[in-house]
């Protein structure tokens, strides 16, 4: 962090940091990911959101799922991640992030002092029970290729610095605690 970012998350009262919410599709990051925003803008901290789906309908439209895409699909996300906790925000990013290769971009940019990797871990077969897009389905009939999970693989964090397990679990419960993970690393009270 410079000088100058210091001096913003003072201003903010907070400390910048980016929560990485990694997992299966359907495994509950995106849930967990707006239940953590709305907690930490309730206690007043300054966030943003990123969200693998909505992203994929904006700034990576031009992005397809291939090995190259998912790739650029993560350095962008990871570059634009970097810029908000440059300028004070902390920022929650649901995305799927499915080899650890990918994690490890992504907190080479955003720098290890401001990343935490968070994996939302949850059995594929419940991930299944939870996709109401039908995607899996989708990818198990061939009409859906390099799908993770199904044909394209994913490999569980070796080193994340928080893990969730989601499956049977409320969803606030969840959120409650990583909330308790993320609070003495956001607070400005050092």
């Amino acid at each position: 962090m410079t000088k100058y970012s210091r001096s913003i998350e003072e201003r903010l009262g907070q400390r910048a940091r980016v929560i990485w919410l990694s997992g299966l599709p359907c495994s509950g990051k995106t849930t967990i990911g707006v239940g953590l925003e709305k907690e930490l803008i309730q206690r007043g901290f300054h966030v943003r959101m990123l969200d693998g789906d909505v992203t994929r309908k904006g700034i990576c439209s031009d992005l397809g799922f291939s090995e190259k895409d998912r790739n650029e699909n993560i350095r962008r996300i990871a570059e634009i991640s970097k810029l908000f906790a440059e300028s004070g925000i902390i920022t929650i990013n649901a995305f799927i992030t499915p080899t650890e290769k990918l994690r490890l971009m992504a907190m080479e940019i955003i720098g290890r002092e401001l990343f935490t990797g968070v994996y939302v871990n949850s059995p594929l077969v419940i991930c299944e029970k939870r996709d109401v897009k039908g995607m899996y389905k989708k990818a198990r009939n061939g009409e859906i290729s390099d799908f993770t999970g199904v044909s394209a693989p994913f490999e569980p964090p070796l080193n994340a610095d928080f893990e969730i397990n989601s499956s049977g679990v409320n969803p606030d419960q969840s959120v409650n605690e990583l909330l308790e993970h993320i609070l003495p690393l956001i607070s400005n009270n050092t």
